[in-house]
């Protein structure tokens, strides 16, 4: 039996061996009411691939955004979504909670 996360780490496995540009986004921390819990992770490609949840849909936007970013630069970042971060309330993180996710380039 395959848990989530290696089901998604196959699938950005399979995308870097098929030529694709991929970024995968793991929450690292939740605090509060979160949506998804600590180790969901998303694969994204430059193409407009994605696969998994981190947020349950409020912040994979911005989470994508941010995985395109890292591929272009090579660079991982740690995103900090929450009820006090303005962009919380504008990515939809309405629900009260935390949400730390750190965002990778898939070499």
């Amino acid at each position: 039996m395959t848990t989530e996360a290696e089901d998604i780490l196959t699938i950005a496995h399979d995308w870097a061996r098929a030529g694709e540009q991929v970024a995968l986004a793991t929450v690292t921390e939740t605090w509060g009411s979160s949506p998804r819990p600590a180790g969901s992770q998303m694969a994204v490609t430059v193409s407009g691939r994605m696969a998994g949840s981190v947020s349950g849909g409020c912040i994979e936007g911005a989470v994508a955004e941010a995985a395109l970013r890292s591929i272009e630069t090579g660079a991982p970042q740690l995103l900090d979504f929450g009820v006090t971060n303005e962009r919380a309330w504008e990515v939809g993180l309405a629900c009260g909670g935390k949400v730390k996710v750190f965002v990778e380039p898939v070499q």
